[in-house]
């Protein structure tokens, strides 16, 4: 018994020397390169749960991709920069505000994508008719058809999706397909969707698969989230849509009735290149595959509107493969230029302190805000962090409305003014600014404006607006919560 409180005593101050060492290494190797917040959260968190902490850290504290990864995108970048100076691709015209022109650069300086004018899009605010318009221009491809989504599945909805492809294969098309691993892989139905995909002939690869022992390996919860179809290279589609129910094929969202509202939009001009380009990236990222001899078309090859109301495109990629955040430098940049109105549409609205910064200071300016978020969450955790900025944003004049149950909003885009706006597969959150790959387009033109803003008027009509007296009226329990969640969003 001596002996056994004895060894006791002796293991105590070796552990604590332990923990005091991991808290000065973290001290010094945490705050490098990280924000703030970011830093605080992991500190907090391995200074409570030292060994726990320091094993999330280790598993998931890196929000890059690894360098040989991240070397082959910018190398890639290099490329398209030479392609666009010796076509002289770009498109800037002296009318536009000075402060545009500076976010069209910003973004060109950072994804090597130009801005390019002669384009027309679209929108598809209904979920099964962008899936059936998607279909139909795959049974117009001659050449080739490149699709990219974080989940893909075969059931009933995107059946005819399937059937289109198969089509195409027959045709002699050559249809080439990406999905996101770990999103793809967890659903039900994935092994069905892969003999699926095998027995139409479709050539498809995963996006960041995670196989340590193949020697693929990458922190777990870095995803590829974008969603493209492009077809012949002369009409793309892009947006916040997977290829998948409107359930998602999951017997909890069954239950509970839940179902996702979308926005796509449809592109036909020179954007198009930029949007393929994209896939070609991932493409050759994932499968070592070039592909950029035989199925890239120049934009100076693909046919450009010549209508009044043509619209200014630029395609933005972002992600863990890049140095920054790409969306987020977007979204700020445009948001500090807006004059008059902004207008944003997020399912997961998670800011970091600069959107946040910049979201009141437009009120303060003077602007009209609006938000339009789910009223109910699909997950939890982020669900009630979202929550934890309505406070603040109430207070600051954001007029916030909420979609419906059973209905997740899930459509991402946001407008300014009259004639600037942003669609694509980002959220407004930490994740979609830091952790996953997405891709955006900004688009310049009131006749896009003025079809979104028919959207943003269809989710205000179906929905109803938060008041500040009716937040201030939430029970302790549930802000507690939304605290809580918002503490351990930082952690990235």
């Amino acid at each position: 018994m001596a002996a056994s409180i004895l060894d006791q005593s002796a293991v105590w101050p070796i552990i604590l020397l332990v923990v005091f060492a991991i808290n000065i290494v973290a001290l010094i190797v945490i705050p490098r390169g990280r924000k703030p917040t970011a830093a605080m959260a992991w500190l907090l968190l391995i200074f409570l749960l030292p060994f726990i902490g320091i094993l999330l850290f280790l598993l998931i504290g890196s929000v890059r991709l690894p360098k040989a990864r991240r070397d082959e995108q910018a190398r890639i970048d290099g490329l398209i920069r030479g392609a666009v100076d010796a076509r002289g691709l770009r498109t800037d015209e002296p009318d536009w505000p000075r402060w545009f022109q500076r976010v069209v650069q910003q973004n060109e300086l950072l994804t090597a994508l130009p801005a390019t004018d002669g384009n027309e899009a679209s929108l598809f605010p209904d979920y099964q008719g962008s899936i059936d318009a998607m279909a139909a221009e795959i049974d117009t491809a001659q050449a080739f058809v490149h699709v990219e989504f974080f989940i893909v599945a075969w059931d009933d909805t995107t059946r005819g999706f399937f059937a289109a492809m198969e089509r195409a294969v027959a045709r002699g098309v050559t249809v080439r397909l990406l999905a996101d691993y770990v999103a793809t892989r967890r659903l039900g139905n994935c092994t069905a969707t892969l003999a699926e995909l095998d027995r139409i002939g479709v050539e498809w690869a995963w996006m960041l698969p995670v196989m340590p022992l193949k020697g693929k390996y990458q922190r777990p919860d870095l995803r590829n989230h974008r969603k493209i179809v492009v077809v012949d290279g002369r009409a793309a589609f892009m947006g916040s849509q997977n290829l998948i129910d409107r359930t998602y094929d999951s017997p909890k969202n069954i239950k509970r009735g839940l179902k996702w509202q979308e926005l796509m939009t449809r592109l036909t001009g020179p954007v198009v290149t930029a949007v393929n380009a994209v896939f070609l990236s991932d493409w050759l990222i994932e499968t070592g595959q070039d592909l950029s001899t035989i199925e890239h078309v120049p934009a100076t090859e693909v046919a450009r509107s010549t209508a009044p109301d043509a619209l200014l495109c630029q395609v933005v990629p972002s992600g863990p493969g890049y140095d920054t955040e790409n969306n987020l430098r977007l979204f700020l940049s445009l948001i500090y230029g807006a004059t008059e109105k902004v207008i944003l549409t997020s399912p997961y609205f998670v800011p970091d302190e600069a959107m946040v910064y910049a979201i009141t200071t437009a009120c303060q300016r003077g602007l009209d805000v609006q938000l339009f978020v789910s009223e109910i969450g699909d997950q939890g955790l982020v669900y009630h962090a979202q929550r934890s900025y309505y406070t603040a944003l109430l207070e600051a004049g954001v007029k916030i409305f909420l979609y419906p149950a059973p209905f997740i909003l899930h459509s991402k885009h946001f407008s300014i003014d009259d004639d600037i706006a942003v669609i694509g597969s980002s959220n407004m959150d930490i994740r979609s600014f830091s952790l996953n790959m997405e891709v955006s387009l900004l688009v310049r033109g009131a006749s896009f404006v003025t079809e979104m803003r028919a959207v943003e008027q269809a989710y205000r009509d179906a929905g109803r607006e938060l008041t500040l007296r009716e937040w201030r009226d939430q029970p302790g329990k549930a802000t507690f919560l939304d605290g809580l969640a918002r503490l351990t969003s930082a952690l990235n």
